[in-house]
């Protein structure tokens, strides 16, 4: 964050919302779009009633919002913005079978008198003569996990076309579907931190004027060279005969 803070964010992948059909009041009694989401690699059968994405989900709508047309991308950055505060639903982690404590964080029995086999037990679950049965919904060891699971009130930090990163942990593992609903704003939210590069503006350069003068024409010097006269070969093996 510009402030300095270190955050954990998530990153979700928005790239590719088409809508598909538009559900209208006249035909359907409700408005909607339906949004296709991750398209299959294998074209579908021509007898089969199944999509060609693999998810698909109905986004309410009210009168007042413009209603895209069939084929149009639904952007993220359109929707959402920095500082949003969005609810995500989307299918928890299964955990298969679990017990009581580990499900609902039962403190279990006492370990004194000998109760060594009693540790994780959950008790008694049932009642008197009156009503004579388990009460439907009773806390009990079962299957953990793997339901719908909406976690509110989570900050958007950053948004494109593309990608979008929430502060903190969303329901489920990587390849899951998930909706994102805005509900808020927080305009206190601390936006990412951008190195910001500043544009040098260069300083006009003083511009040097020199100024060429002509220069006097010199005088012309005028040099002398006289001929020597040369002597034939013979003369020069005359003299050296004279030096020996």
């Amino acid at each position: 964050m510009e402030n300095g803070i270190r955050i954990p964010v998530t990153k979700l992948n928005v790239n590719g919302n088409v809508v598909v059909a538009i559900k209208t009041m006249t035909r359907d009694h409700y408005s909607a779009v339906q949004l296709g989401f991750d398209k299959r690699a294998k074209a579908k059968a021509s007898k089969s009633n199944r999509s060609d994405y693999q998810f698909l989900k109905e986004a309410r709508m009210t009168d007042t919002e413009v209603v895209p047309a069939v084929g149009d991308v639904i952007k993220a950055s359109e929707v959402f913005k920095p500082g949003d505060v969005i609810n995500v639903t989307g299918i928890s982690k299964g955990k298969g079978y679990a017990g009581g404590v580990k499900r609902y964080h039962f403190k279990g029995g006492p370990r004194t008198h000998g109760q060594s086999d009693r540790e994780r037990a959950p008790g008694a679950i049932g009642s008197t003569t009156t009503p004579g049965r388990v009460y439907r919904g009773k806390r009990m060891a079962g299957k953990m996990g793997n339901e719908q699971v909406t976690i509110k009130n989570i900050r958007i930090v950053a948004v494109d076309d593309n990608f979008v990163l929430v502060k903190g942990l969303v329901p489920g593992g990587r390849n899951t579907l998930l909706m994102l609903k805005k509900v808020g704003e927080d305009k206190k939210l601390v936006p990412l931190y951008e190195e910001k590069v500043e544009e040098k503006i260069a300083e006009p350069k003083e511009e040097v004027r020199v100024e060429a003068k002509a220069s006097e024409p010199k005088e012309e010097v005028k040099v002398e060279v006289k001929a020597e006269e040369i002597k034939p070969v013979e003369e020069k093996k005359e003299l050296k005969e004279e030096a020996k």
